[in-house]
Formats: C-alpha cells, sequence, structure tokens
C-alpha cells in the first residue's frame, strides 16, 4: 500500500499540470491589455487616467502636431484594424476620420468623445477645410470642436470614455469608474485654479491673439477673449485683410500680447506682433500635448502651462 502512494501523486501532479497547462493561456488572454486608439494625443491623455493600466493607448497624431493637417498612412490604417476601441473627438475635428476607419476594415466600436459636451457654434465654418461632407457623420459640424479647452467638457469627455470601455470590459468597469471618479475630483481643482487666477488678471487685459480659433470654449468658461487670424481649422489661411484687421485690433484694442500655438508656423504670429507692437506672450498648447519632456505632457499640465502663459504675458 505505501508503495502505490508515489504513482497517485505522480497522476495527481500530471492531472494539475495539465489543468494548468489549459487555464494559462485562457489566463493570460484574460488579462490581455485592451488596444486603444485615440485620435490625438490631448485625447489619448484622458484614456489613459480613465484606462490605467489595463488599457493600452496609441495616438494617431502625436505631441506638437497638427490635427486639422494631418494626412493618415497605411500604418495608421493598421492601428485602427487591429484596435479594440477608437476613441475620437468628433465634431468635424478629424477631418479625415471616416476615411481611414473604412479604409482601415476596423470592426471596433467607436467613441466620440465629445458626444456629450456642451457645444458652442463656430465662429467660421471649419467644416469648409477638408472635411468629407456627410451629413451626421463624424466630420461633418458646424460647431466648434475643440470642447475640451473647457475643463466641465474635459470632465464629459472622460464620462464617454469610462462609458466606452466599460461596455467592452464589463468586467473591469468597476475600476474604469474609480478612474474616472478619482480623475475628475483633479479637474475640479483644474478648474477652480484657472478661475482663481483668471479674476486675478484685469479684465481690461484679458484679451489674447492665437494662430486659430480655438480657444472659443475657455472663453465661454472663463473669460479670456481670444483673437485669431485663423478660423477653427488651421488649414485655413489668413489672408493679407485678415492680418490688417487683427493688428487694427491689437492697436485700438490695446491687447497686450500674441500667443505662439505649438501645433503652427510661429511666423505669421510674430509677423503681427512686430507690425502691432504686442508683445509675444510665449508658447501655448490648444490641439496637441508637449512632447513627455514639455512643459505640456498632459492634458492637467498643458492647460496649467496655458494658464501661466495668460497669467505672466497679461497680469
Amino acid at each position: 500500500m505505501t508503495g502505490e502512494w508515489p504513482m497517485e501523486l505522480r497522476r495527481t501532479a500530471a492531472w494539475l499540470l495539465l489543468i494548468v497547462a489549459v487555464i494559462a493561456p485562457a489566463t493570460a488572454s484574460a488579462e490581455e491589455r485592451i488596444k486603444a486608439v485615440a485620435t490625438f494625443s490631448i485625447l489619448g491623455d484622458l484614456v489613459r487616467q480613465v484606462g490605467g493600466e489595463r488599457v493600452a493607448v496609441t495616438n494617431l497624431v502625436g505631441p506638437d502636431a497638427d490635427t486639422h493637417s494631418f494626412s493618415p498612412s497605411p500604418d495608421d490604417a493598421r492601428r485602427l484594424a487591429g484596435a479594440d476601441i477608437v476613441f475620437v473627438n468628433g465634431l468635424g475635428f478629424e477631418g479625415w476620420i471616416e476615411r481611414l476607419i473604412r479604409a482601415s476594415g476596423t470592426r471596433a466600436p467607436v467613441v466620440v468623445a465629445s458626444s456629450g459636451a456642451k457645444t458652442i457654434a463656430g465662429s467660421r465654418d471649419h467644416a469648409d477645410h477638408g472635411h468629407d461632407h456627410v451629413p451626421g457623420s463624424l466630420a461633418d459640424s458646424h460647431d466648434d470642436p475643440h470642447a475640451w479647452q473647457s475643463v466641465a467638457n474635459a470632465k464629459l469627455y472622460v464620462a464617454a470614455i469610462r462609458d466606452g470601455l466599460s461596455r467592452i470590459d464589463a468586467a473591469h468597469a468597476a475600476g474604469y469608474a474609480e478612474n474616472a471618479r478619482a480623475y475628475s475630483e483633479k479637474l475640479d481643482a483644474l478648474d477652480a485654479e484657472i478661475r482663481a487666477t483668471i479674476s486675478e488678471i484685469p479684465e481690461a487685459r484679458r484679451r489674447i491673439i492665437t494662430t486659430h480659433d480655438s480657444f472659443g470654449y475657455y472663453t465661454q468658461a472663463y473669460g479670456l477673449r481670444f483673437v485669431a487670424p485663423q478660423g477653427l481649422s488651421t488649414d485655413s489661411e489668413a489672408g493679407p485683410r485678415d492680418v490688417a484687421r487683427i493688428i487694427r485690433q491689437i492697436r485700438q484694442q490695446k491687447i497686450p500680447a500674441v500667443f505662439l500655438e505649438s501645433i503652427a508656423d510661429p511666423r505669421l504670429m510674430e509677423q503681427i506682433a512686430r507690425e502691432s507692437g504686442a508683445r509675444v506672450g510665449g508658447r501655448i498648447y490648444s490641439d496637441a500635448l508637449s512632447a513627455a519632456d514639455g512643459p505640456a505632457p498632459g492634458y492637467i499640465e498643458m492647460m496649467r502651462a496655458n494658464l501661466r502663459a495668460f497669467r505672466e504675458a497679461l497680469g
């Protein structure tokens, strides 16, 4: 009897090894990270904040790059094809996205992050610049697409991201909800910080010149007024009349500072500053984050970097 135990133990061990061999691939597969694609770096950071370690995020348009004028490559189509979920801004911001989705053949769900945002009408029809013009589509909108410039809207983006991830990965929905809650608290603190800082700037000095019309939501939320020679899209070019109008406005309204956008050629704004006598207030971030080692590697850092630039130039 004593001699039979080693055989039984060996059989038990063999079964255990077989069970482990069968279960291990399934467990590894279940814990594979969600592959998310975001169209641009600001949105990608918000997805990272909600997804945490569970989600691997790839941005199509990288730091300091212009989403308006972006030209997708075959590699971008392959990224979409391999994605589990795709996040877009919507409101016509990515005029190329529907063509890319069709070309990629992706079956991943597409989450429009701005779907719950409180939008404002665009001052110029940016849909005339390189968009697909499919009514009711991702590429068709007459609203200002830069909704993230209001922190209140950024919180709505976070909610849309949370819901999108939870739909495809229900087992981790509680984690996404907790990440979204914790990040939203940070956004509340950011919003209060912006309001407090801008309240210290004399109202007569709360006027700014930027490259393109990307800060309408910031104006609505925080009271800084922005003037831009280009429209909502950088695809539109400022003509001599636009530049002359801006220069007259700077002189008449005594606008103190001109800001360079990270995504734009600085020469136009430098010309306007030179001819109007306004100072160059620095570099700000509108449609893209900075590189990881720059001053604006995340959404909150971007908003704080812009706030510092505004305060130093206007305060």
